[in-house]
């Protein structure tokens, strides 16, 4: 295979610089086209509040479990029921998003009113209660005086769009007109108000616009509320709300972010969450789909983002879609109904249910991950090795005979920790049905809060250079297995480290300067294993890193303004070298002592300061990506054996732990400049915690 060993050669020097001399050789295996994709799941706000543009919470009035409780025996989280830890809760999710009087908000729940709506009006003027929508499911009744009526608060995108679309299932008795109307805080007067008309006993769905006016200021939050024209009752199944610029639903920012950055393949809707998903409930009209608890991590599963909005999603954002299935609490014949209903031409039972939901021609998803992490008891459905291997070959029969041309990916365990052979038996069991198996790299775990922040800092960042050291073994069980030319997948990867325990005024490590996927040092991480997959080639073939959206590093959404993390920008800068051919490199640069404070390095472990990576681009471009590990003063580096025009793209900070945020967005960003050629060589300075991209055009 081709190997580090192939691609680069590395010697240790005492003198503070590196030297990077290119061979001009090819022939090596090209970069992974999926090298820099990307995963989102149901949780938190990934999808909702997150991907998706609709701007309510808990749209659909349903009754809210909270998560928390533990683990069930067959997996997954348990909801509480104790009172004072969900206060805590509604309390907590308040304040994240930003919503005013969240006394308001616990006292309308305790009366009856779904988790995050609030009564309007006087308190004696409301009275509330549950009902059932008109296709089960849970709705909300509102008794309600002339004036008074429910509330929510909301963070509207009114920097960048003041029109918005509403569409609403509700059916009353004895009152004729709503009205919807938005104030801000601490005014009575509504920015603006439109009228929903023609009420009545049956269920209907209304729909309209309304337009924030110029004069309301962005970035401050807004409580929108539906008011009873006269006294009366009337039942709500949905309200939803949405900016009119949105692309097909989804965020128009997001969507902006992700083609920039020419986001090849996107992984969904597991992990955790998939274990319980049960596709089915998530196509079809969506006014029709049913509401779900969401038992990975508590609260609830609206199904307004389904496969089909997923699929279009993807190609809004320009990237392939990829499915991880529920091998959990579902069985085969659902995965292959599923298969067939991405897949199967418009004649096939699942493809005429397709055509019907308004696709007539497949979907042609080729990649299919059967199950996510279903080692452990944290995953509903989880299982034993001999459970999986036969669960493995059951899915892989099921699907295949769907649609053969699908590529399988079988859910792996951690390779280099776990304590049984999950990989072993599934792949011996199943050599003829195997291809890939899957890694997640979600190491670091509990570290003291006596470390030093730079000793962690340094142990993340060789975590790259112990997994290409072990990951040629996996290749070699599956060869001698007797899988054919088998591929890797790492399906999950992000800096994991916690604080253990409480942090004191004395902590030197603390949630202020512990690195993790919102830093600097995600972006060297990724690119660091960017490296790995690429000296690797064509063993690892993708990596979907965790995640899009306020999970894991990647784009952030706050208050409805989105804003990416530094790893964003590493990977946009990464893009250029999807199926580039790998250059041999030899290295000469100081060496970094590994401190061992995360329990998953050795002792004694040792990694270049620099690790450097060239490659020729399809278009021509030579490519050089450089990151600096270390953590003195900037180091000079010499890039040999080249030569022409270059440019440098850098993107560093002054710390490891420095971030984004919403205050201040682009902090950290990319910023390109040109490089002149110095007696046939490149140099330049490469700070701390920083990585290059060198474009040369010979």
């Amino acid at each position: 295979m081709a190997g580090a060993g192939k691609l680069l050669a590395h010697k240790t020097c005492r003198e503070r610089e590196a030297v990077v001399s290119i061979a001009a050789a090819t022939g090596a295996a090209p970069v992974p086209r999926f090298v820099t994709g990307k995963f989102c799941e149901h949780l938190g706000s990934n999808i909702y509040n997150g991907m998706h543009a609709q701007v309510l919470r808990n749209p659909t009035f349903a009754d809210f479990p909270f998560g928390g409780g533990g683990q069930h025996p067959d997996g997954g989280t348990k909801f509480i029921c104790d009172e004072a830890a969900i206060e805590r809760q509604v309390r907590g999710a308040a304040e994240r998003a930003g919503f005013p009087d969240a006394d308001r908000l616990v006292e309308s729940r305790s009366d009856g009113l779904a988790h995050f709506w609030i009564k309007e009006g006087p308190r004696d003027g409301v009275r509330v209660s549950s009902d059932a929508g008109p296709h089960g499911g849970r709705a909300q009744r509102v008794e309600a005086a002339a004036g008074t009526g429910i509330a929510q608060w909301a963070h509207l995108p009114l920097e960048r769009c003041r029109s918005y679309e509403y569409r609403a299932v509700l059916r009353s008795p004895d009152i004729r007109t709503l009205t919807l109307s938005v104030f801000t805080q601490g005014t009575e007067k509504p920015l603006c108000s439109t009228d929903l008309k023609g009420l009545c006993r049956r269920w209907g769905t209304f729909t309209g616009t309304f337009t924030v006016p110029a004069s309301a200021p962005p970035d401050q939050p807004c409580r929108v509320a539906l008011t009873a024209g006269a006294k009366g009752q009337f039942v709500m199944e949905r309200l939803l709300v949405y900016p009119a610029d949105h692309v097909n639903g989804a965020d128009p920012d997001v969507i902006r972010f992700l083609v920039e950055s020419r986001l090849p393949l996107l992984r969904w809707p597991g992990g955790n969450f998939v274990s319980a998903y049960r596709w089915e409930d998530g196509v079809g009209p969506v006014d029709q789909r049913p509401t779900r608890p969401n038992f990975a991590w508590g609260g609830v599963e609206p199904n307004l983002f389904g496969t089909d909005e997923f699929v279009r999603f993807c190609r809004d954002a320009g990237c392939e879609p990829m499915i991880c299935l529920n091998a959990g609490n579902a069985g085969p014949a659902e995965a292959a109904r599923w298969v067939q209903y991405c897949n199967g031409p418009a004649d096939s039972p699942m493809g005429a249910e397709r055509a019907r939901n308004g696709s007539p021609e497949p979907f042609n998803v080729v990649y299919w991950e059967i199950g996510n992490e279903l080692t452990g008891r944290h995953q509903v459905g989880w299982t034993t090795p001999d459970g999986y291997a036969d669960r493995y070959g059951e899915f892989a029969e099921a699907m295949l005979a769907v649609d053969p041309g699908i590529k399988l990916l079988a859910c792996g365990a951690p390779y280099d920790w776990w304590p049984e052979p999950w990989n072993e038996r599934c792949i011996k069991r199943n050599p003829g049905l195997m291809r890939c198996i899957t890694d997640h790299i979600l190491q670091g775990g509990k570290i003291s809060a006596d470390a030093d922040p730079l000793d962690v800092y340094a142990d993340f960042m060789a975590l790259p250079a112990k997994f290409e050291s072990i990951y040629p073994k996996l290749r070699a069980e599956m060869e001698a297995a007797g899988v054919a030319d088998p591929r890797m997948a790492i399906t999950e990867l992000q800096l994991f480290g916690r604080l253990d325990g409480q942090e004191s005024p004395s902590s030197r490590l603390t949630r202020r300067n512990l690195v993790h996927p919102a830093t600097q040092a995600e972006a060297l991480y990724d690119v660091l294993f960017y490296h790995m997959v690429a000296r690797l080639a064509p063993f690892i073939e993708m990596v979907t890193h965790s995640a899009t959206v306020n999970h894991g590093g990647g784009l952030r959404k706050e208050r409805e303004r989105v804003y990416a993390n530094p790893c964003h920008y590493a990977q946009s800068m990464w893009a250029d070298f999807a199926e580039a051919e790998p250059l041999p490199v030899h290295l000469t640069c100081p060496d970094v002592s590994c401190p061992a404070v995360l329990n998953c390095i050795p002792e004694g472990m040792t990694v270049p300061a620099v690790d450097a990576l060239a490659a020729r681009s399809p278009d021509g471009p030579l490519l050089v990506s450089l990151v600096n590990r270390g953590r003195e003063d900037e180091l000079p580096v010499t890039l040999e054996g080249v030569g022409g025009a270059a440019e440098v793209t850098l993107l560093s900070a002054e710390k490891p732990w420095e971030m984004n945020t919403l205050d201040d967005p682009r902090k950290i960003i990319p910023r390109t400049r040109t490089l002149a050629a110095e007696g046939g060589a490149f140099k330049l300075l490469l700070p701390p915690y920083s990585v290059a991209v060198v474009k040369i055009r010979q």
